[in-house]
């Protein structure tokens, strides 16, 4: 055999094997699923089951970043929230009380005024090409930067405070919920292409902490704008973009919104599968496994990295708007590290980072672990609780459903901790093909 037919025989792929992992693990998940619905009842069980499609949603808008591109994204938890806000902005109902005055106009005025702001000092940052002194450049700018942010946040704060006092808080749009999840996606990509443009060239640790960081600034800002938000006083209800329980009952209302989830993860995943395998996915994990070497191939290491950053943000945008409307309430307080950052996490983590069928597998498992830890925590103290009473004489605790409720944590804990010891690479790990 030459060698050149030697070669065209080693760039042969293998035959695909039978998916028996797959099989095994998807048949004990359809058997938990179905333990719960006969545990919990139709209603609850398919509640369950949307928040874990959302859920879904967001884990592979985090399994892009890491798996794909090796980048820790720990501020999952503000994209999210942005996508909670665009969902309830969107779908809200127009506020008469704001639209119909001068506030508006008012609010318009001051927001020219911060984008003229924004420009002056972009514009003395860049006196250096004058001619002038860049240590003079800097202080300007910095002066310039400092005067103008308490000039218009002067302006704004006078805005606002009549805005609550006349109008409670801006309102809606009054416009379709779905409209809602793809302006939060954007949002959630222009905000990720601006961290993304300044954060991606620190390491992964530094990137972490960033991202951490921007999420609690993120929250915070939503938290303590009651103009826009309501802030601490919550938006409810929110409209859904399907019949809601209202119309059709709880179940098949719930059943209805979780074909339309199930419908975005089929796409998503299409999509996904489609671009892993196809030359950019191909780039992308190149320069994952060994930027050097991509760099010495002629790619563009930083422009992929922020396009994949951008991409992961814009799912998780679309997660997040997807559970604030199914929840039907906006409350900025309720965007969690633990439930929105942590957890998504520990989907990617059990399911296998790169693989999306392993994280969709992830997310499901998991969210069910998580919801189930509490009633099944509780059962097991009333056991023994009853047994210690009729054996020793115990009295019976008085906050066992609150210690029921932390038991998730320490279920989710066990759990990453067996994964990590067992199986590093996930339930499903990322299948890798070698050519030659």
């Amino acid at each position: 055999m030459s060698t050149h037919d030697k070669h065209r025989e080693d760039l042969v792929d293998t035959p695909s094997r039978f998916p028996l992992r797959e099989v095994v693990l998807f048949t004990f998940l359809l058997a938990a699923i179905l333990g719960v619905y006969a545990m919990m009842g139709a209603a609850y069980s398919t509640r369950m089951l949307v928040e874990a499609s959302c859920y879904a949603i967001l884990a592979l808008g985090l399994t892009i970043q890491w798996g794909y591109a090796g980048q820790f994204n720990a501020g999952v938890m503000g994209f999210v929230a942005l996508g909670g806000f665009s969902a309830m902005f969107f779908s809200v109902p127009v506020n008469d009380a704001f639209w119909g005055s001068e506030l508006p106009r008012e609010l318009a005025f001051v927001m020219l005024y911060g984008a003229a702001a924004v420009l002056v000092v972009f514009g003395a940052t860049r006196l250096d090409r004058l001619g002038v002194p860049r240590t003079l450049r800097t202080l300007i700018a910095v002066v310039l930067g400092v005067v103008l942010y308490l000039v218009v946040i002067s302006l704004l704060r006078e805005v606002t405070d009549e805005i609550q006092s006349r109008a409670g808080f801006v309102g809606g749009l009054g416009l379709p919920a779905w409209t809602g999840w793809i302006v939060g996606g954007a949002l959630a990509g222009v905000v990720g292409y601006f961290i993304g443009h300044i954060c991606l060239g620190l390491r992964s640790d530094y990137l972490a902490i960033a991202t951490l960081g921007i999420a609690e600034i993120i929250k915070a800002f939503l938290k303590n704008s009651d103009w826009l938000t309501r802030g601490t006083a919550t938006v409810s209800p929110l409209p859904w973009p399907t019949p809601g329980p209202a119309e059709l009952g709880f179940t098949l209302s719930r059943a209805i919104y979780l074909s339309v989830t199930a419908a975005i993860i089929a796409v998503i995943f299409f999509l996904l599968h489609r671009a892993y395998h196809a030359p950019w996915g191909r780039m992308i994990r190149a320069i994952r496994d060994n930027e050097t070497s991509a760099a010495a191939m002629g790619k563009d290491i930083n422009r992929r990295r922020l396009e994949i950053f951008v991409l992961g943000c814009i799912l998780i945008g679309i997660g997040g708007g997807a559970l604030t409307t199914f929840n039907s309430l906006f409350d900025p307080q309720g965007y969690l590290p633990l439930n929105h950052t942590f957890l998504v996490l520990v989907m990617v983590i059990l399911g296998g980072p790169g693989n999306n069928l392993g994280t969709i597998f992830g997310a499901v498992a998991v969210y069910i672990i998580w919801i189930m830890s509490e009633p099944l925590a509780l059962f097991v103290m009333q056991l023994a609780v009853s047994f210690g009473e009729g054996a020793f004489g115990w009295d019976a605790p008085s906050n066992m459903d609150s210690r029921a409720l932390q038991a998730r944590v320490f279920v989710i804990g066990l759990l990453i901790t067996l994964v990590l010891r067992f199986a590093p690479k996930g339930l499903l790990p990322e299948k890798v093909k070698h050519h030659g």
